[in-house]
């Protein structure tokens, strides 16, 4: 029985610990000073710094997954509806949850990697004795400036996603361009986007929350950073799946 409870009362634990650090992020997000600075770096680290790879992984996503799409509706003559068939995937599941992975494993193991290298070298330990609250000079920007910029990213993932989509579908597939574009608006509702953007809301602050919470409980040196980033990975991109299917259930 006991193989069975540490188990779950390690996962409880940690959980607990994740909301902890999460409250406590949002009680020093209004307390003075406010580091505007620190927020500006975060936002062009997280933001433009995934630009690329989030306009790589989007553009070959949509190309591939319209490829596919084309091949199973031609065989009941149904191609035209690749276009909106796309869009509905992109915005309201693939978009938001490969931005989360892209941004996890980027954004995510460095955040885990620099606060868990600052905890060993002691320097946490130092910003304590000058007065400064490490929560609100390390996690406060970090967390906000990912909660802004991953539905940012997922909606560029969207449109470069289409634009893939439509070079395959129409310029290389033979799709009529016509009954593509009259599918996709057909089919595209505002609320299929404001879907996405939930989804990418909650994905951002949950990436950055644990990455950040890990990285501050690292211990052990060299080897515990490195641990620390691969569970922030592993626990980020999990926590990722987990929460897209609550919230399609919900949002269904």
């Amino acid at each position: 029985m006991q193989r069975f409870l540490k188990p779950a009362a390690a996962f409880l634990t940690e959980l607990g610990g994740i909301f902890t650090t999460f409250l406590s992020v949002l009680y020093w997000t209004v307390r003075p000073p406010f580091r505007v600075g620190l927020f500006m770096n975060s936002l062009r680290f997280v933001g433009a710094g995934s630009l690329f790879i989030i306009l790589l992984t989007g553009t070959f996503t949509g190309a591939v997954f319209a490829m596919q799409t084309i091949y199973a509706f031609s065989i009941i003559g149904a191609k035209s509806m690749v276009g909106g068939t796309v869009a509905l995937a992109l915005s309201r599941e693939l978009a938001p949850v490969l931005t989360a992975l892209m941004v996890t494993g980027r954004v995510g193991s460095a955040m885990a990697t620099e606060i868990g290298t600052m905890r060993v070298t002691e320097q946490i330990d130092a910003l304590e004795t000058m007065a400064v609250h490490p929560v609100q000079y390390l996690m406060v920007p970090r967390i906000w400036a990912s909660t802004i910029m991953v539905p940012v990213l997922s909606v560029l993932f969207t449109l470069v996603g289409m634009a893939g989509c439509y070079l395959v579908s129409v310029s290389w597939m033979g799709v009529d361009r016509g009954q593509f574009m009259e599918k996709t608006a057909s089919f595209m509702e505002v609320s299929d986007l404001v879907n996405g953007l939930v989804k990418a809301v909650v994905f951002g602050t949950t990436l950055a929350t644990i990455a950040c919470h890990k990285g501050f409980h690292a211990e052990g040196g060299a080897r515990g950073v490195g641990q620390a980033t691969t569970q922030a990975v592993v626990l980020s991109s999990v926590s990722v799946f987990v929460l897209d299917y609550i919230m399609t259930t919900i949002m269904f």
